[in-house]
């Protein structure tokens, strides 16, 4: 007689059970594992590196698009604030979520004859596609072929006008000391004004006053010297190369405290 005391219908007899399960054509617990052809592994290994560098890529785009883009620096008329080779980080979110406050230092598209005709470098077919395609996911600065970068001075509605008798840029009737972000041995302006801003524009200078074409000098050209608020990219916020010059730009709040609102 046999009995059934535990798990095991064969008597408690674990080499039943396995001849049971042979027998029934199951195979074995211990039964070997062939490994992955060398050739799946290399196909899994290049679809999984395609699915990372293209997940970069496409974050690196959302990034450059909505939040934030590199720019280089090729003039010298924001000195002494940026100088020519900077890299400088812009945010997007300005100024769609974000207001334009007097003082920022924007990124502009061209009004319209800002700037003179531009020719980018040619590095060959192989070269500027990569450049292209480098630029468009945000792996490399814009050029800023048809970008411009001001200090802004004038919000819409405000008059600003230079100068008064001690030399200085007046914002609605309030003369303001740039001091903190001119150029040394530059002058507020070397030409008087006197402009009031449309609506959704602004109006820009560059911090090397007397080496900057800014809204002064294009009041010949489409817009009136005035940058429209759709032109603007966005609010320079960081200095990112060279490391050794790498820092965080604020905004001058103090120097337009006393403005009053136009």
């Amino acid at each position: 007689m046999t009995s059934s005391s535990g798990p095991w219908s064969d008597g408690d007899d674990p080499a039943g059970r396995a001849d049971d399960g042979a027998r029934a054509g199951m195979p074995p617990a211990h039964a070997a594992v062939h490994p992955e052809p060398q050739g799946s592994r290399g196909l899994s290994l290049l679809r999984e590196t395609a699915i990372i560098l293209i997940s970069a890529l496409v974050l690196s785009w959302i990034i450059k698009t909505f939040l934030v883009q590199a720019f280089y620096i090729p003039s010298g008329s924001m000195e002494d604030t940026l100088q020519v080779g900077d890299r400088v980080m812009v945010s997007r979110l300005v100024p769609d979520a974000f207001d334009v406050h007097r003082g920022d230092i924007v990124v502009f598209k061209d009004p319209g004859g800002w700037l003179p005709p531009y020719q980018e470098e040619d590095r060959g077919p192989v070269g500027n596609a990569l450049r292209d395609a480098a630029t468009f996911v945000g792996l490399l600065p814009q050029d800023t072929g048809e970008h411009l970068i001001k200090r802004v001075i004038g919000l819409p509605g405000d008059t600003v006008e230079c100068c008064d008798a001690e030399g200085r840029v007046m914002v609605n009737g309030v003369a303001i000391d740039e001091s903190e972000y001119l150029a040394a041995g530059a002058i507020p302006s070397e030409i008087e004004f006197s402009a009031t801003v449309p609506e959704d524009m602004v109006f820009v200078l560059g911090d090397n006053r007397q080496h900057s074409k800014d809204s002064r000098y294009n009041t010949g050209n489409p817009g009136g010297g005035f940058v429209p608020m759709d032109n603007v990219v966005g609010s320079t916020f960081v200095i990112v190369w060279p490391f050794a010059d790498a820092q965080l730009l604020r905004n001058p709040g103090d120097v337009f405290a006393d403005v009053p609102a136009p």
